[in-house]
């Protein structure tokens, strides 16, 4: 009954969100970091509420994803709008969060999703990906990037800035929430177990291998300009130090997927284990039986299954359960960021 409760709410909410978008399109462009930092270039595309003085296509669109529907360079509607961030997961790419980004944008959000150099799906640079550090810093980096851009700065409400993080992505956003990097504390940890997932990540990419690399990793990275922050089923919860996850101000919204899928995270270690060290009064926890670690990239076609695994054996479950099943978890997620944003 709890479910079907939920899935009725979820319907008002899209035909709401539906009402909203009758009025405006989703228009979309790429973006390209301009800063010093030019042995890192960022790119990535921003979605934003515009008219409908452009051609709407359905982009993104292959034999496994679904895609979206949007307009090229169409006109932004003009307004002070709310600005969040998506960062995505291990080898994924700026588009694994294109519906929630359609469904923001349909609620007057501008959103921007970026690749990130070094553990992005084309990106794979085994030097980018050791500065992991850089993560967090790529976000804050588009941050600033937008608000001094000449055709988004003043669409932008530089007090409504939020961000949303899957896994790796999820690491990332707690990072830019004031989370802190403890190198002695993963290094007990992988002697520990060094079949631990974050330990064979750390050593495939060299991560924290040198006192120097150390450092940089432990320094904060907090944004104070994010006012909110949504973690989808977060992984390296372990490597922070639990003193400075206590500490955190920011609000986050955080969810665990616990549905057995190839991508499972023991939940204990990860989204379980942060939100018990999260502050109480800040802090939202929703881990719904339905949804795999998955289920927050786009929505597969019905032949997405197949074809993945034809490609390399066990990559179909990335689409377990990921055409209508999804679309439904897709509801419920998007209702819960929703409101979680309006919230704070």
């Amino acid at each position: 009954m709890k479910r079907l409760m939920h899935i009725l709410s979820l319907g008002l909410l899209i035909a709401a969100g539906q009402a909203h978008a009758d009025n405006h399109v989703m228009g979309w462009q790429t973006f390209k970091v301009s800063d010093a930092q030019k042995d890192r270039p960022v790119k990535g595309l921003i979605w934003y509420p515009a008219h409908d003085d452009a051609r709407v296509k359905r982009i993104q669109s292959n034999g496994v994803w679904v895609g979206v529907d949007a307009a090229k360079k169409a006109t932004p509607l003009r307004g002070k709008h709310p600005l969040v961030v998506l960062s995505h997961g291990m080898y994924g790419n700026e588009r694994n969060q294109n519906w929630l980004a359609a469904a923001l944008v349909s609620k007057g959000y501008i959103v921007a999703s970026l690749s990130h150099p070094g553990t992005s799906t084309w990106l794979r640079d085994p030097d980018d990906a050791r500065r992991l550090w850089e993560r967090p810093r790529d976000v804050s980096r588009v941050i600033t990037h937008l608000l001094n851009d000449t055709r988004f700065a003043p669409l932008i409400d530089p007090e409504r800035i939020f961000m949303g993080g899957h896994s790796l992505g999820g690491w990332t956003a707690v990072w830019l929430a004031g989370g802190r990097y403890d190198g002695a504390k993963v290094q007990a940890d992988c002697a520990a177990d060094p079949t631990d997932l974050i330990c064979e990540i750390s050593d495939m990419w060299n991560i924290a291998k040198t006192p120097q690399d150390v450092q940089a990793m432990e320094q904060d990275l907090s944004d104070p300009r994010i006012k909110a922050i949504a973690v989808f089923d977060l992984g390296g919860t372990q490597t922070f130090n639990t003193a400075t996850i206590a500490a955190i101000k920011i609000p986050l919204l955080v969810f665990g997927a616990p549905k057995q899928s190839m991508g499972s995270l023991d939940l204990n270690r990860e989204s379980r284990a942060l939100v018990a060290a999260l502050p109480k009064e800040t802090t939202r926890y929703i881990e719904p039986a339905s949804l795999t670690h998955f289920d927050f990239l786009g929505v597969c076609t019905d032949r997405g299954m197949e074809i993945l695994e034809d490609e390399v054996a066990g990559d179909g479950e990335l689409c377990e359960g990921g055409t209508r099943a999804r679309i439904a978890d897709h509801a419920l997620i998007t209702n819960a960021v929703l409101e979680f944003f309006a919230n704070h």
